[in-house]
């Protein structure tokens, strides 16, 4: 008994192409049920305005005189994150810490805490990243940042000028 090979058998046909009528009728609904949608909110305003002009909301309110408010006291102007954080620095702040946050030029993320995933972000004017000479400064930085701001489960980072990582530190 010998055992003839065969030869190559001719590729089977592709099965055919599945219809997508499914997702196709999923799909028409949702532009329905979105029509719909804007269709209520469109209509249904709900507002007690009696100005049935056909002008745009936004422009005539664009085009409204604005009432004068010089008689008011003039604002005060806020404080940056930066500027906050080296105020803190100066007033509890080691000597060193002190000479390390005047080279701080930007912060973020310091004033939205929620004690899940807080991430605040310092940039400094420093250069060399952590294997540069600016290092210890970083570590000065983050450390004075955890001083003054506290979280649960922060994370705050150190950047020198170019946005290589100099520190970062849990606060």
């Amino acid at each position: 008994m010998s055992h003839q090979q065969q030869p190559y058998a001719a590729p089977t046909a592709q099965p055919p192409k599945k219809r997508k009528v499914g997702k196709v009728a999923g799909l028409g609904c949702l532009g329905v049920v979105a029509v719909v949608v804007i269709a209520a909110v469109a209509g249904g305003g709900g507002g007690d305005s009696g100005d049935t002009s056909k002008k745009d909301k936004a422009v005539t309110a664009v085009d409204t005189p604005r009432k004068d408010t010089t008689d008011k006291a003039p604002a005060k102007k806020e404080k940056t994150q930066a500027q906050e954080f080296q105020e803190c620095v100066a007033a509890d702040g080691t000597a060193t810490e002190k000479a390390a946050a005047r080279h701080v030029t930007k912060v973020t993320g310091a004033d939205k805490r929620n004690d899940i995933l807080d991430s605040a972000e310092v940039f400094t004017d420093f250069s060399g990243g952590m294997t540069g000479p600016h290092q210890g400064e970083g570590k000065l930085i983050a450390s004075a940042f955890t001083s003054c701001y506290e979280s649960k489960n922060g994370l705050v980072t150190v950047y020198d000028k170019n946005g290589e990582i100099l520190a970062n530190a849990n606060y």
